[in-house]
């Protein structure tokens, strides 16, 4: 048997591969986002004084940070499951941004907030139930782009399943960020901070287990 007429026995029953769109992959994040978003605010969780903290400049920066956050992230994460993707750059660009959003953060601070006690401030107790309930609302995210993940071919799974927990966890934090009372930033920086690093180290360490290494 020619090898044209063995390849051609080989790849008679397989079905066709649909070709990826990083379009359609990205409205599939979006939408779920918007429906968790949607399901979470229905359950009257939004904090009771948004029409009145709706302007202000700090819930401004925590809500508009985090959504340019997430955006960016989400579109650095379905793109590095591209072969050619530079993914080792994407993840330094979302810590960057990041970074910037921490940084900015000291000029929304409102009047008075900086004389509290650093345990007034930050409120561990409170503070490790926000972190928790951004690490629960990011897992729908988590598993939707692992599922995208698993469908391409990442060559560098580690970093694309880093950049799918920052997505992640950014996605998570901004649903989050709707019904937070706090109005210190460094309350915000601290603990959504934790909850962000945990969702990336359990997508680091869970997503990849698929790939060959």
């Amino acid at each position: 048997m020619s090898s044209e007429s063995l390849i051609a026995d080989l790849s008679s029953d397989l079905a066709p591969v649909q070709r990826r769109s990083m379009l359609r992959e990205g409205g599939l994040v979006f939408a779920l986002g918007a429906v968790e978003l949607a399901l979470f605010l229905a359950l009257g969780v939004m904090r009771p004084d948004m029409h009145h903290m709706g302007g202000s400049p700090f819930l401004m920066w925590r809500v508009g940070s985090l959504g340019l956050l997430a955006i960016a992230a989400c579109t650095l994460a379905i793109r590095s499951y591209s072969p050619t993707a530079q993914t080792r750059r994407g993840v330094m660009l979302a810590g960057a941004l990041s970074a910037l959003a921490i940084v900015s953060g000291a000029f929304v601070a409102p009047e008075g907030i900086a004389d509290r006690a650093l345990l007034d401030r930050i409120n561990p107790a409170s503070g490790i139930m926000c972190a928790t309930s951004i690490f629960v609302l990011s897992l729908p995210i988590v598993a939707l782009l692992g599922a995208l993940m698993r469908r391409a071919a990442p060559t560098q799974p580690r970093l694309s399943a880093l950049a799918s927990g920052i997505a992640a966890g950014a996605c998570g934090a901004f649903v989050f960020a709707f019904c937070c009372p706090f109005n210190d930033p460094l309350y915000v920086v601290v603990w959504y901070s934790v909850g962000c690093t945990a969702v990336a180290a359990a997508a680091r360490w869970r997503l990849p287990r698929r790939f060959r290494l």
